[in-house]
């Protein structure tokens, strides 16, 4: 089972980066476990620490919304139709922008 990263730190997919760094504060402090004898302590704390890693890069928390967002669509065929849009618009700017920069040092006659 994939880990909920906002679960693991009681949060909100729309949360700002003050509320994560103020959640990660609080929920390692208290899974600690030099502060906390529970059996499931240390792995509670470890799932804390990968969410606030995450959540707390701009890049990795993008990648993880986008990834969280597609598993959780009910239709499959949304979710492959969303990656070849995303893909072939990828293509698409890629293209264009290389064609443009070499049509560009082409001599004009």
């Amino acid at each position: 089972m994939t880990a909920d990263h906002y679960a693991a730190l009681g949060l909100a997919p729309n949360a700002s980066l003050a509320d994560i760094k103020k959640a990660f504060r609080q929920k390692a402090s208290f899974y600690h476990p030099d502060r906390n004898d529970a059996p499931d302590a240390a792995q509670r704390f470890q799932a804390v620490q990968k969410a606030y890693e995450v959540l707390s890069d701009d890049t990795a928390r993008q990648a993880y919304d986008d990834n969280r967002r597609r598993n959780l669509l009910d239709d499959p065929l949304q979710t492959a139709q969303e990656i070849w849009q995303t893909y072939a618009r990828d293509i698409l700017s890629s293209s264009s922008s290389s064609s443009s920069s070499s049509s560009s040092s082409l001599p004009v006659q």
